[in-house]
């Protein structure tokens, strides 16, 4: 496998120099490369996993390192990660093999201490039983044992108590789901699931929604013929269950404004069985079109997508019995999809409040009265979700609550579901 660990190793080398997304920069280079099904899965599998513990591997490098600054490029750090990372967290592989293969990788290294310096670092590690580095205090210990900064740490551990921050640290981690929503409208549900077996797929349907359906061995579900024939399209449980808050009937008038790629646009018609308006728009022209392509693969015609910006209120825009808007949010509640995320700096996040508000406060002029809001992100962050819902109740008298005491808004977090994490509160304009 030394071409598959030398793959892996330019590709996280690529997305330290380039910032690329994860899963887009591997999506598309596998799908031009010549590798089997199973070297693309050791891949994938050591890729994902080094960018997830990434914080954790950095910090042994730096116990057993005595003068790093001079011989760690961003090559030879990657080398060394996928190394330890082998070591300690993939027992498939032999510790002889994940040494020896790093060593011949660092060979391809313009430094010639660079081969000695990696056995040299890894042995050690192994003759120190692959312990952590000591740490001082409980945060310190939690963001090297689950990889994640001490600041998120924190901040979970003050705004969700010590029990749901030490379940997210954990679901932070591994594979996140798959999950499809059967297009009601486009044949019979046991059909479509009989075209998913045929394509050697394997599935289990949602105890909570009838439709949802995780599924397994699914590669690329773009490719399956109930994918193709518009039987289904890729949405995690909980934007469904978002879908479901809203609750949109046959006949209604929707706006979803923050739409792309679209799939709560496709649920939420599907669930209106094609019938009044689902408006959807989305910033950027390319994702609009994303929005428009799924909707005719789906067929859907009550779906229309446009491009318009969320924070400018649009006189053109009818008023509606319902109104989504999933915000743009700091991803906390997608890490383990993305767990590049986790690495940005806090400041990056600092604006998103403020955005958010704007956002809202410009969405609500478009529902009706008696008309629905729901406020929607994939985060798991009280300054996102609670505060932001809270001051615009406290600024706009003409909105309350849905539901009666705090049931309409609710934090999810992936333990609950096995879902990502997300945030949904449903507001009702009164007058």
């Amino acid at each position: 496998m030394g071409n598959t660990r030398w793959y892996t190793v330019r590709l996280l080398t690529k997305l330290d120099e380039n910032n690329s997304y994860s899963n887009i920069l591997l999506d598309e280079s596998l799908s031009r490369s010549d590798f089997d099904k199973r070297d693309k899965k050791f891949i994938a599998a050591l890729f994902y996993g080094v960018l997830e513990r990434r914080l954790t591997l950095d910090a042994i490098i730096a116990d057993l390192s005595k003068n790093p600054k001079n011989k760690l490029n961003f090559t030879l750090r990657n080398i060394l990660r996928c190394g330890l990372y082998q070591l300690k967290y993939m027992d498939s592989v032999p510790d002889n093999a994940a040494v020896d293969e790093s060593v011949e990788l660092a060979k391809k290294c313009r430094n010639p201490a660079s081969a000695g310096f990696t056995n040299g670092l890894l042995r050690e590690f192994i003759r120190r039983e692959m312990a952590l580095p000591k740490t001082d205090n409980e945060i310190d210990r939690l963001s090297l044992e689950y990889s994640c900064p001490k600041w998120l740490v924190g901040k979970w551990m003050t705004e969700y108590g010590k029990e749901k921050c030490l379940s997210l640290l954990k679901t932070s981690l591994g594979q996140a789901p798959t999950t499809v929503r059967l297009n009601n409208l486009s044949g019979d549900i046991d059909q479509t699931l009989d075209m998913l077996l045929a394509d050697g797929i394997t599935f289990e349907r949602s105890k909570m929604l009838e439709y949802a359906v995780n599924v397994a061995n699914a590669g690329a579900i773009e490719k399956t013929e109930a994918y193709k024939h518009g039987r289904l399209h890729v949405q995690d449980l909980a934007s469904q269950l978002c879908c479901n808050t809203l609750d949109p009937q046959p006949g209604d008038t929707v706006l979803d404004l923050c739409s792309a790629p679209g799939g709560k646009t496709f649920t939420i018609a599907e669930m209106m069985n094609n019938e009044g308006r689902v408006l959807a728009f989305d910033l950027h022209p390319n994702r609009v079109k994303l929005i428009r392509s799924g909707a005719e693969r789906l067929g859907l015609s009550c779906v229309t997508a446009e491009v318009n910006n969320a924070k400018i209120f649009n006189p053109d825009l009818p008023q509606a019995d319902r109104v989504l808007v999933d915000a743009p949010c700091s991803g906390l509640g997608v890490i383990r999809r993305k767990p590049e995320i986790k690495y940005k700096e806090p400041s990056e996040f600092e604006r998103l409040p403020v955005i958010q508000a704007e956002i809202l406060d410009t969405v609500s002029r478009y529902v009706k009265v008696n008309g629905f809001l729901v406020y929607s992100t994939c985060t798991v962050s009280r300054a996102e979700n609670d505060e932001v819902v809270k001051n615009f109740l406290a600024s706009h008298d003409d909105f309350e609550p849905a539901e009666e005491g705090d049931a309409f808004m609710q934090t999810i977090t992936p333990d609950m579901y096995g879902s990502d994490g997300f945030f949904i509160a449903k507001l009702r304009r009164r007058r």
